[in-house]
């Protein structure tokens, strides 16, 4: 077993012992869900473009030089957003950006169903990236702070497997709805719609969701802070003070942690092991998961075949979180990753060489159960490792670079396919796969079962205003 006893017991007179105290409530399930709703937007947005490649090449007449800059406009719009919203959120509240991300991808998706070019499409992409980039650092920053320690990786495990229901969902639809018109409107088009109207009933939901108690601790907020543990006490032992909304409290704020502490003496190591753990994990997740079609295509496979494949072994993405459920609080999460992403490297390989649709397909789907099994405990990990003064800026920051390097991906990769072949292809993502698992097996804190405090308590904290 991996969970590590922490030097210190949690004073239960602090909000982060009194948090950590705490069962598991009805909030923290709403809460849950709410998350895991909203990352599956996330996750339905980011495969979207690439189910669609094969389609929008006929659809506006592409040729193989437009496609790189297609695939990659959202990405491209998520490292901004990922920037400027998890900024927003250490600053003003996770709650806040939680709403803001949600708004600007739905209204973007649903203009991007009406495009009538690809230069509109492109725009439109770019925009609603910016709405999505900071929806899995936001969401893993939120829960981190929300959740007792004891059960904190199990319950946003449980959000991702919700989310991770979005590969094969638009998988699906994109098999069976690019073939038909709906109402006089291309059946593509309404994937687009979908994630909208999808979003926009997200945004609904989170309205009711509480802001973080650490977050307003951590920026001289106390009273509000306090305010809001006593309500989830009071929910768990089935009392009726249910009301959760804080009220404004009268003491001093403090700001945020400034930007140059992610990399003063204590936690700048970590720093830098996310930025190359997130430039290169990418090649591999997103890598396989928008690029999927184009491979099966250089296998010699027809676009309704290539789809039909890719949203079966899509399938992969929700089993392989749901076989992280009972693993993440037993296994030492820095381990996880390191076992995860090398059996990523092995499968992918092998699907680079499968010839046959049997072999295609079993590769395939292996491929994207351990990318799930790497991806859940890689983002339970990425915001233990930071201070929630930091939390969301650090997992944002870092995160920001996988968009970037997921923008740059298309160029780089779909030229080396057209040029060498699937093989070749995964070879090189085999190896950024290897060099991932070195860097967290090297400069990696074990994490998994300790308190956050007990995790970060060499790192800096914000200073209060003067």
């Amino acid at each position: 077993m991996a969970n590590i006893p922490d030097a210190a017991v949690p004073d239960p007179g602090t909000i982060a012992g009194r948090l950590d105290q705490l069962p598991i409530t009805r909030t923290h399930r709403r809460a849950t869900v709410a998350v895991g709703l909203g990352l599956f937007f996330d996750f339905y947005e980011i495969f979207l473009t690439g189910v669609l490649s094969s389609v929008l090449v006929e659809e506006f007449k592409l040729t193989k030089a437009d496609l790189p800059p297609l695939l990659a406009s959202t990405f491209v719009g998520m490292f901004f957003g990922a920037l400027l919203l998890g900024r927003l959120a250490d600053r003003f509240g996770r709650r806040g950006a939680f709403l803001l991300n949600l708004g600007i991808y739905s209204l973007f998706s649903l203009l991007g169903a009406f495009s009538g070019s690809a230069l509109m499409l492109l725009a439109t992409r770019f925009f609603a990236g910016i709405g999505l980039g900071a929806e899995p650092p936001l969401a893993d920053t939120y829960l981190t702070d929300l959740l007792p320690a004891r059960n904190r990786g199990r319950f946003i495990a449980w959000a991702y497997t919700l989310a991770f229901c979005g590969f094969p969902v638009v998988g699906f639809l994109a098999r069976g709805l690019t073939e038909h018109e709906i109402f006089g409107i291309a059946g593509w088009r309404w994937l687009f719609v979908i994630g909208a109207l999808g979003a926009g009933a997200v945004f609904l939901l989170r309205r009711g969701l509480p802001e973080s108690p650490r977050w307003l601790e951590s920026v001289g907020r106390t009273e509000e802070a306090e305010h809001l543990v006593t309500g989830l006490e009071a929910e768990a032992r089935g009392g009726v003070n249910k009301n959760l909304a804080p009220p404004r409290g009268t003491t001093r704020k403090r700001a945020a942690a400034p930007v140059r502490e992610l990399f003063g003496r204590g936690v700048r190591r970590r720093t830098w092991m996310m930025v190359v753990f997130h430039v290169l994990q990418t090649l591999g997740y997103y890598g396989f998961g928008t690029l999927v079609p184009l491979v099966l295509a250089a296998k010699g496979y027809a676009v309704s075949q290539s789809l039909l494949f890719a949203a079966l072994t899509y399938l992969g993405y929700p089993v392989g979180s749901a076989l992280s459920l009972p693993i993440v609080e037993r296994v030492e999460r820095k381990y996880l990753v390191v076992g995860s992403v090398l059996a990523m490297a092995v499968f992918g390989i092998a699907f680079g060489y499968a010839g046959s649709m049997a072999l295609i397909l079993v590769f395939g789907f292996l491929y994207t159960v351990t990318s799930n099994l790497f991806s859940n405990a890689f983002h339970i990990y990425q915001a233990e490792i930071f201070p929630t003064a930091l939390r969301s800026t650090a997992s944002s920051g870092t995160y920001s670079l996988s968009r970037l390097a997921s923008g740059a991906m298309p160029f780089v990769l779909v030229p080396l396919l057209n040029s060498h072949g699937p093989a070749a292809l995964f070879l090189v993502v085999a190896g950024a796969l290897v060099v991932v698992a070195a860097d967290i097996a090297v400069l990696g804190p074990r994490t998994t079962g300790r308190r956050l405090e007990s995790v970060n308590d060499e790192v800096p904290t914000a200073q209060p205003l003067r």
